[in-house]
Order: C-alpha cells, then structure tokens, then sequence
C-alpha cells in the first residue's frame, strides 16, 4: 500500500496513550459516541431528510435540541461553528451595515464579514457594555464568550443594553456549548443573548465539525436555514449530524449529574495547581467565579518562572496533552469523557510544574525557555481603520518585516498571546505603538496590503 503520511500520523499519536486535555470533547473515549457512527455515512435520501430542507428527522432531531436549551430554533452544523458564525452574521445584517464587535473575535467571523460586506465597530472588551449605547447605528452586536481561557464575558450586561437600543446580541460560543448545564447556569442564551453559535465538539461528546446555531430571537428563525445554506456544504456529514442528535439525548438523560461531578473533579485540581504556587484564574478571593468557566482549567505558569509553551512540553511529559500554551498560560479542556486515569495524570503534571528540581531532569526544546519573560503592560490605543475590512481581506499582500511595517495596512489580524486581543485587524493602519508592542511579544514581521 502506498505511503498515509496523515493517516500514520494520526496513529503514531494515537499510541502515545496520552491524556487529551484538548478537543474534542469525546476524547476518543468508547463511552462517548455510539460505535456504528461509520456504518451511517449515507447522503440525502428520501428517509434521511436533507439538512438545509429539513422536514423530516433532521427536523425533528433539531427541534429536540431546541426543546433542551429553550430556544425559538436550534440547528445543525456539519461545518463546525464557523457556518454557525457566517448564518448568525447573514441573518443580523443580511443587506450589510455595521457591526459592534469585541475584539477578541475567531477569524472565521473577520472573514464572514468580509464576505457579506460588514463594517466591524472594535471594542475592547471592557468596553462594549458602553460602547452599545455610543453606537446607535450599529445593526447587531457581536461577542466572543467564552474566550480560549475560559473567561465570560458579561452577557447579562450586554444583553440589557442591547435591548435597550433595540439590536440583537450575537455570540460566539464556540468554547461553551457544555455551560447549559454547569452550576450555575452560564450559557449564553440563558443569559440573554439573541444567537449563539455553538461548537458542540468541543466540550461535548460530538465529531469534529458538530456544532449549533442556537437562536433566542424569533425575528431570525424564518430564514436561518437559508442564511447556513449560503455558506454550508450541501453534502454535510450525516455522521456528524448524528452525534450531534446523540449527544443531545446524552444531556437530556445524564448532563446535569455529568456535568457536576466533572466540576467538583475540576475545582480539586485547580486546588492542588494553587497550593504548590501557580495561579488560577477564578480562584482568587477577588475574582467573580461567575465570570470563568467552572470547567476549563488554565494555569499561569508565570509563579514558577516558566512559559506556558515550556510547561506545556513538561506536561506533555507527564502524559498529557494540553489543548494550548502562549508565554503565560497551559490550557487544558476537561470533559466528563475524561477518565480517572486522566485526571490523575493531570496531578502528576501539575506537580512537575512547582517542582523545580524534578522538572530540570526533563529535556526541553531551547526554543521555549525555561523562564516567562514579562511583556509590556497594557495594550497599545487601537488604530485608525484605512480600508474597508473587505478591501483589506481579499486585496493582494505580502509579508513585510516588522520594523519597516509602521504605517503600512494591515492585512491579517496580528494577536499576540496573552492578553488574546488583536493589535492590528486587516484595513487598520499599523502604529508604531502597535510595531513596539509586537516586537516585545517576539514578532518578527507583518502581513499587510502590497502599494499598488
């Protein structure tokens, strides 16, 4: 047979035996999703139903899940949470105009809006309860919660002043389709949001590609099919629709217990990250539990003088396999599909992390460093926009060393990692704050607009 470099790949890591602490949500675990899901790879047929026709048991298996998290409509993505992000986007603005967006945004939306033609309006995220009222032209506002590190935003907040000018709240859930049924409840339409995009695989027992546009607001029921029908493949995976009909039956029957003792499981081993001396966002006295998600654990390595990417590799050598690492922070996503044997692997790391004489025998990369390196405090003011976000995306560019890079168009979004937010978004002009900013965080060049 001829080389599989993937495939190979995929089995080469496979018998590594590591604990997943990163996507998806099943984690591989048996108990997780039926095992005929292969056998049920079948296209549109007249007893299957059609995904973007629905009115047979694609229908049904929606309208179940719409029964589960209390909306006017719920549907079915094959095509991850970003088809979920373009139809949100179609349907809140389908003849352009202007939307409120926080910055810490997936490219997938930066793409969509280019695509449709929108003009984003950047907020930081401290910012946007404020910034709904100041923009009154807006058609929609946009949010990502909860971010990559498992930080809400204050969607209650954003949810009233969004009510108040008369506009949808849209948000980007891809990281917490499981807060349904965490305690306290903390998924965003519980909360008053209009629509959410949610990436079921994720965080729940799903296939890669499941995900939900959940949606609160009747005005945009009518014609959400036809917004993910824009975008959406019209051969979706009938597997990946199924899971995700399993899956809801699964929350029905065993979500909230399930979903209870992962948090009691979670919050032991944020206990024992803080009493050997790292930090716990969420943890502290001063911090509002309700603003993180009580399932998602990330450690700031920065008390024990080391990055996250190092202690990532540290933990990758204790067994498990972190889901992302910066210059600060490992993150780990923990499920109920997570076995004991995997959450006393996780122990084992989080030891090695504080223990500066056993972690010195581990051999790690020289391009990670063993110690974090402070970066500069407090973003740069957000820069002027040049060009239309659409012009930017899809005019021609080239990559441009950073130095020579002040006041030059941006072409892609530049994100250093922490704090997570863009410097610079495609049209913006790159500042010299923004060059010096980025140069700090270890950045190199640019892509921006080729001069015409």
């Amino acid at each position: 047979m001829s080389e599989t470099p993937l495939y190979t790949a995929l089995m080469e890591h496979c018998a590594l035996h590591r604990a997943a602490f990163h996507t998806p949500g099943h984690k591989n675990n048996p108990a997780a999703l039926p095992d005929d899901l292969l056998s049920l790879d079948f296209t549109e047929l007249p007893d299957t139903d059609s995904l973007f026709e629905a009115e047979g048991p694609i229908l049904r298996a929606e309208q179940a899940a719409a029964q589960l998290f209390g909306t006017k409509r719920t549907l079915f993505s094959a095509g991850g949470c970003s088809l979920c992000i373009q139809a949100m986007l179609r349907l809140a603005a389908p003849n352009g105009g202007k939307i409120l967006c926080g910055r810490v945004v997936h490219r997938s939306a930066v793409n969509a809006m280019a695509l449709l033609g929108l003009e984003p309006v950047w907020a930081l995220p401290e910012d946007l309860v404020d910034a709904v009222a100041l923009h009154p032209d807006v058609r929609a506002a946009y949010v990502t919660s909860p971010n990559y590190y498992g930080e809400l935003a204050d969607i209650p907040a954003l949810a009233a002043a969004c009510r108040e000018q008369g506009i949808p709240l849209l948000v980007d859930n891809a990281h917490g389709a499981h807060l349904f049924f965490t305690e306290p409840v903390l998924h965003p339409i519980a909360l008053g949001a209009s629509m959410t995009a949610c990436s079921a695989h994720k965080t729940l027992n799903v296939m890669t590609g499941g995900a939900w546009l959940n949606i609160a607001d009747e005005r945009f029921v009518r014609d959400a099919k036809g917004a993910m029908a824009l975008f959406g493949s019209t051969s979706p995976s009938y597997p990946i629709m199924a899971s995700l009909d399993w899956c809801r039956a699964w929350l029905e029957d065993n979500g909230r217990l399930e979903f209870s003792r992962l948090q009691a499981r979670v919050r032991e081993l944020k206990k024992l990250a803080e009493r050997v001396g790292l930090h716990v966002p969420g943890m502290g006295w001063w911090e509002d539990p309700r603003r993180w998600d009580p399932t998602r654990i990330t450690l700031d390595v920065t008390p024990a003088e080391l990055t996250g990417q190092a202690a990532a590799e540290l933990l990758r050598y204790a067994g498990c396999e972190p889901e992302y690492a910066d210059s600060q922070f490992v993150v780990l996503i923990a499920t109920p599909f997570n076995t004991e044997r995997d959450f006393e692997c996780l122990e084992k790391g989080i030891r090695l992390l504080a223990d500066r004489e056993a972690r010195a025998a581990v051999p790690l990369p020289r391009s990670l460093g063993n110690r974090h390196t402070p970066h500069t405090d407090g973003m740069p003011p957000l820069p002027p926009a040049r060009v239309p976000l659409r012009d930017a995306v899809l005019a021609p560019s080239e990559a441009v060393p950073l130095e020579k890079c002040v006041g030059r168009i941006a072409a892609d979004p530049a994100c250093p990692c922490p704090p997570g937010v863009p410097v610079v978004m495609p049209g913006e002009e790159i500042t010299k704050d923004a060059v010096d900013f980025l140069r700090a965080y270890g950045f190199s060049s640019l892509k921006v607009l080729k001069y015409k």
